[in-house]
Formats: C-alpha cells, sequence, structure tokens
C-alpha cells in the first residue's frame, strides 16, 4: 500500500555509510529528509548528493536531517562517496543507507515496476517532527531535483505548522502568505497585528507572521 502524506513514517534500523542508524532515534525532535537514488556512481545522483553537501548549513538552520538510500551496499557507498566529494567540491557527511534487501525501499513504495523491478526512483519525502509524512515527490530517473523547491517546501511546511497560514503560488521565504478560512475576518487583526489586505472574501492576504 503506498504512503500518502499525513502517514505516519515507517521507522526502521539500517547500515548506512555512518554505521547502523533508526530513523526516529536519528531524526530526533527535528525535521527530516529521507531521499533515494537508482544506483551509487550514476551520474545524475552523484550531482545531487553533492548538491546536498554543499547545502549543509540550509537544512541545519532549518533542524533538517538528511538520509539518502540507494539498494547498493555500505561499502559501494563509501567508494561512491570520494567519487562525490572530489567532482562535486564538497564533503558527503549525512549518511547513505545500505538497502540491499530492498525492505525500506518496499515500505517507502520506492520501487516502481513500470520505470524498474528492482532500482528505486528518485523518491523524496520530508518527515516532520511527529514522524508523519508532510511531502512526497517522485522523479523519473533522468530528471536531477531542484533543492531549492525542496528548501521553499520546507520554509513552508514549517511555517504553517505553527501559524494559521498557508503560502500561496511560487511563494518564497519572507513574502506574504494567505490567510486561512477558518480564520473570521473580524478576528484577523487580532492574530496578525502587521495588518491584512482582503482580496476577496475568502482570500485574505497578511505579511509572513514570523518575519
Amino acid at each position: 500500500m503506498s504512503l500518502r502524506i499525513g502517514d505516519d513514517a515507517p521507522n526502521f534500523k539500517a547500515q548506512t555509510s555512518k554505521g547502523e542508524i533508526d530513523l526516529y532515534e536519528y531524526l530526533g525532535d527535528g525535521w527530516g529528509v529521507l531521499f533515494s537514488h537508482p544506483a551509487d556512481y550514476t551520474p545524475v545522483c552523484t550531482t545531487e548528493l553533492g548538491k546536498t553537501a554543499a547545502l549543509k548549513d540550509e537544512f541545519e538552520k532549518r533542524n533538517v536531517k538528511v538520509l539518502a538510500l540507494s539498494t547498493d551496499n555500505v561499502e559501494s557507498h563509501k567508494g561512491w562517496i570520494t567519487d562525490i566529494n572530489e567532482t562535486q567540491n564538497v564533503e558527503v557527511t549525512f549518511p547513505i543507507i545500505g538497502d540491499e534487501d530492498r525492505k525500506i525501499s518496499e515500505a517507502y513504495d520506492m520501487i516502481h515496476p513500470n520505470a524498474s523491478l528492482t532500482a528505486t526512483v528518485r523518491s523524496l519525502f520530508i518527515i516532520g517532527p511527529d514522524k508523519k509524512i508532510k511531502l512526497i515527490i517522485s522523479y523519473p530517473a533522468s530528471t536531477g531535483r531542484n533543492f531549492q523547491e525542496i528548501l521553499r517546501v520546507i520554509d513552508s511546511l514549517q511555517l504553517t505548522a505553527y501559524h494559521s497560514v498557508a503560502t500561496p503560488a511560487d511563494w518564497k521565504d519572507g513574502e506574504d502568505v494567505v490567510v486561512l478560512p477558518a480564520i473570521k475576518t473580524e478576528d484577523i487583526p487580532a492574530k496578525f497585528p502587521k495588518g491584512f489586505k482582503e482580496v476577496k472574501p475568502y482570500l485574505r492576504i497578511t505579511p509572513q507572521p514570523n518575519k
């Protein structure tokens, strides 16, 4: 059965390039990004892991831990990390899971038989502090991820988790947001003292409340 947004993220213990980890213990009370790769020593994946390593500070300031996965073994991962560090001019410090038996891949529905019977597609899961899945994106093997979009989504998820707002199309951190329909218009001034603009009764715009 496929995982959906709002489902509990399946917990697991796994061998990684950084030793054995338990997913829930690794994430602690923070956020997590779990993302898969079809195989080690593949060109697009090499650039993606390099980009992830380069964005280490961006993930850390958002209290996000990163965890990658491929169905190759840990020893293969270690050799591949050497290549990633060399070619992408980075240092990979996050764990890469060895999922040879594909148990984790299957638990997270990362194997799409019409694409490949054995290799994972590029699936990405954002997991909240409550260990529930907040976002699922799957990319084909030929298309690399947009990591600026991933950071943008994390900013939106973290903002909307703690404030009664939603983020409009193409929103970026610091821009105006939408007041949730559940908030009555007469209650907006007390809740959002920066002011608001009523475009329509159901579309009320306010400055980002945590900026």
